[in-house]
């Protein structure tokens, strides 16, 4: 089984940063992808970045130019750099990651929750 942990969330004002980490218990290598989502108080969840295998990231038009998802293979690491935080970006961010084919497997973490106030 893969375990993802996340760790970073807070409370904090707006135009605050916040850096976000997820620690996965196998090689982040050998993923497909691994990614953040975000769940808003009376929202679905949505997707807010991802980082594809061969390095290629992508990210929600909301969260262009303010955040910026990387990783650390030394450390079986995945970060989500949050910039110029605002009230909007409220919620619970999940660590996620696919693994394996035929079919692949999806992975979440437990969530660490961001509060940004006024």
């Amino acid at each position: 089984q893969v375990h993802l942990v996340e760790s970073g969330g807070g409370l904090v004002q707006s135009g605050a940063s916040l850096r976000l980490s997820c620690v996965a218990s196998g090689s982040i290598d050998e993923f497909n992808f691994m990614g953040w989502y975000r769940q808003a108080p009376g929202k679905q969840r949505e997707l807010v970045a991802r980082l594809y295998s061969g390095g290629t990231t992508t990210y929600a038009d909301n969260e262009k130019g303010r955040f910026t998802i990387s990783r650390d293979l030394t450390k079986n690491t995945v970060s989500l750099q949050m910039n110029s935080l605002k009230p909007d970006d409220t919620g619970v961010y999940y660590c996620n990651a696919e693994w394996g084919y035929v079919p692949p497997l999806t992975y979440w973490g437990q969530g660490t929750q961001v509060t940004v106030s006024s």
